[in-house]
């Protein structure tokens, strides 16, 4: 049960708050490092309001008696300081004291968190639709992204279109296979840039790549040829590594904690700058977008064209639908879609297959399997297809293991109450924040045998799978907002974890193995390692080289 907290308390509290607060104003190592005077005017901002909110505070906690268990949190800021650099990792400790669904207060946002399969079930089951809104951040408001993004816009009718249009004309398995040939050859230049690269790390006698940088480049052009029919991450594309750089801009800015988001009075002052250089990235990203489309309309109106990419399809489906799914997809939205799939499908797919390689160097005698399975069912001589995926079930096990382990965003996509509502027992408020945390459920004891150990064999003969139907491993989410993009992800990422162990063989150093052991995790658009894996690869002796 929540604590009740007596005036006297309340008050000794307050002024510990403020005493910190002094403190913290010319002692800046509470915070990050980057600390700027903005976030000491923050400081002393909330060290001045917090005695006048203590009345407010005593009446919350005189009236939440209907809310979960949940730590007790500082006027104020709430449990802010209380969720580290890993929240996804504090909030799951928080089970043992406080069961599976928990209460917090970020800031001014109330949130719950739900931290089991047996929670997330319940979610997803019976309150999909009372959860169904998104949590929207202030640098997701820029250029309204949040209102045409398919992840982020409001559950209603032009949600439903777009939805519509990604699984039912995109993103289906008949269209995607017949894009196969296009991540085959991404996949040859992968592997090209890998072993021209290691060759001239040998140089230096080192030997050793930045892995996830490669699987990102190569993750990046398969969503370009995908969408675009390019390559944007070549020598010979200006335009495309205009667009890259753009990307990553994005990227950067978005991964950043924005106090304004705990803290929606402080929006007008943006005391970060997140919101305006989050405003001019993005202006960037959409106006070289807007460039590409308006290229392919000029092709199409001279007759020519790329073939079914999926910008023709979002092009033909403009006028292609009946009475109640009609909207006319604007010049706008479009450049929003494709900015979009690009910011989904190529950090998260780049972070996964990171942490398989970290997991499986770390395990060498999973990786020997891995490969000999893939040696038998490929052949030696042969190239890894993604006809072969569904004869790899050794493989298909190694993913589902790091994804349980290793979800790319813990939290999911944080969703919000539409309306008060009754969750197991307790009262949920209105527009109250909600967490699913994958991270915590992917390591639940009472859904998993020895929870944390890497152990792919438990996938073996099961039939549990991450497509949001088996509540333990959800790391694309589930229910109505589950990611539309589960079909092509599962393709992409059989086909760059198989390529790499089927053409090179793996090693690493001292340095290398260092920065395995270093299990610090930095929060951004993904979840990814603080030390990036660098390994060393040799080329596969009987593998033929990429034409």
């Amino acid at each position: 049960m929540r604590r009740t907290i007596s005036s006297a308390q309340l008050i000794k509290t307050g002024v510990i708050t403020i005493g910190i607060f002094v403190e913290v104003a010319f002692n800046k190592s509470i915070f990050p490092s980057h600390m700027d005077s903005m976030w000491i005017f923050l400081v002393w901002c909330i060290g001045i309001l917090g005695p006048v909110l203590f009345l407010f505070c005593r009446q919350r906690c005189s009236t939440s008696g209907g809310l979960p268990p949940g730590p007790p949190g500082w006027p104020v800021v709430g449990n802010m300081f209380d969720l580290g650099s890993m929240p996804h990792k504090t909030v799951a400790g928080l089970k043992k004291d406080y069961g599976p669904v928990v209460w917090l207060r970020i800031g001014s946002i109330n949130t719950v968190a739900l931290l089991t399969a047996k929670a997330a079930a319940e979610l997803f089951k019976n309150h999909d639709a009372n959860f169904a809104e998104r949590t929207i951040t202030e640098v997701m408001k820029v250029h309204d992204f949040h209102k045409t993004a398919l992840s982020l816009s409001p559950y209603g009718s032009y949600w439903r279109v777009m939805k519509r249009i990604m699984t039912v004309e995109m993103l289906v398995q008949k269209r995607i296979k017949e894009t196969e040939p296009i991540r085959r050859r991404c996949i040859g230049d992968m592997v090209e840039w890998i072993n021209k690269e290691a060759k001239a790390a040998a140089g230096g006698e080192s030997g050793r790549i930045h892995v996830a940088r490669f699987v990102f480049l190569a993750s990046f052009n398969m969503l370009g040829n995908l969408m675009l029919s390019r390559d944007l991450v070549s020598p010979e594309s200006v335009e495309g590594s205009e667009f890259f750089a753009a990307m990553i801009e994005l990227m950067e800015w978005s991964g950043h904690p924005n106090i304004v988001d705990l803290f929606p009075w402080l929006k007008w002052l943006d005391p970060q700058g997140l919101r305006r250089n989050a405003e001019r990235g993005m202006a960037r990203t959409l106006k070289i977008v807007g460039r590409f489309v308006a290229e392919r309309l000029k092709e199409r109106q001279l007759g020519g064209g790329a073939g079914k990419d999926f910008l023709e399809v979002l092009l033909e489906c403009e006028g292609n639908r009946n009475d109640d799914q009609r909207h006319n997809i604007s010049e706008h939205e479009l450049n929003v879609i494709i900015t979009e799939v690009f910011l989904a499908g190529s950090e998260t797919t780049s972070s996964s297959i990171e942490w398989a390689m970290v997991e499986l160097l770390s395990h060498p005698e999973i990786m020997r399997k891995a490969k000999n399975e893939l040696a038998r069912v490929v052949g030696k001589s042969n190239k890894f297809e993604e006809s072969h995926i569904e004869s790899l079930p050794y493989l298909q096990a190694v993913l589902k293991e790091t994804l349980r382990l290793h979800p790319p965003i813990p939290f999911l996509v944080p969703r919000r109450a539409i309306q008060e509502t009754n969750f197991m027992g307790y009262q949920i408020p209105k527009n109250t924040q909600l967490f699913v945390n994958a991270w915590s459920i992917g390591r639940d004891p009472e859904c998993w045998d020895d929870p944390l150990s890497f152990k792919p064999e438990r996938f073996l003969g099961s039939k549990i799978d991450y497509k949001g139907q088996n509540f333990e491993l959800i790391p694309f989410g589930a229910g109505r907002r589950i990611c539309a993009g589960i079909p092509l992800a599962h393709r992409m990422l059989h086909l760059l974890l198989g390529s790499l162990l089927h053409e090179f063989d793996w090693r690493v150093d001292e340095i290398g193995k260092n920065a395995m052991t270093d299990t610090r995790e930095r929060m951004g658009v993904t979840v990814r390692k603080v030390v990036p894996l660098e390994a060393i690869p040799r080329r596969c002796s009987t593998n033929f080289p990429s034409e």
